[in-house]
């Protein structure tokens, strides 16, 4: 189910906004001054970082799915470059600093119980830092492949399971 988006009121004029058919689907129109709201996709990353067998998971502190484990990732900022927000969210949430090596893979998510609806996965490795919890994690750690922990959503899933199946 992907996440409901609302938008009650112009942000050009301030008048309560319409649903009217645009461009092949119902969207939020002015009556006054004819502006039409475009929700744009929420897009996300996620980093895949691997090293000496193991796997960099972090265990969410927040809701959706509290208390899982999932790759570390976030949020791409309006104007950022995503390889550029992987490196960041890697950072923020586990204080390592890591090299972007490679495109995965692309998830379209609307409907994985997450807040995203694009999901960018990257793998890159470790450069420096020591592994510390921060930000949105509650917990950070390696694991290997016969003791993965509770997952959460699907890009996560898909790639911690090709990597533990040796596709990486």
């Amino acid at each position: 189910m992907s996440v409901p988006r609302a938008a009650n009121f112009c942000p050009l004029c301030g008048a309560r906004l319409e649903q009217r058919r645009r461009d092949g689907a119902l969207r939020p129109v002015c009556p006054a001054c004819g502006h039409t709201v475009y929700f744009d996709p929420k897009v996300a990353v996620v980093v895949l970082v691997m090293q000496a067998d193991r796997v960099l998971l972090v265990k969410r502190a927040n809701e959706p799915k509290k208390g899982f484990w999932t790759l570390p990732g976030g949020f791409v900022d309006a104007g950022e470059d995503p390889r550029a927000a992987a490196s960041r969210e890697v950072e923020e949430e586990t204080a390592l600093l890591v090299q972007i090596n490679r495109l995965l893979d692309v998830f379209h998510t609307p409907d994985d119980g997450g807040l995203a609806d694009i999901v960018i996965a990257y793998d890159a490795g470790v450069t420096g830092g020591a592994a510390l919890a921060a930000d949105d994690a509650e917990a950070v750690a390696w694991f290997g492949r016969d003791d993965l922990p509770p997952l959460a959503f699907l890009p996560t899933e898909r790639l911690v399971h090709a990597w533990a199946a040796g596709e990486f």
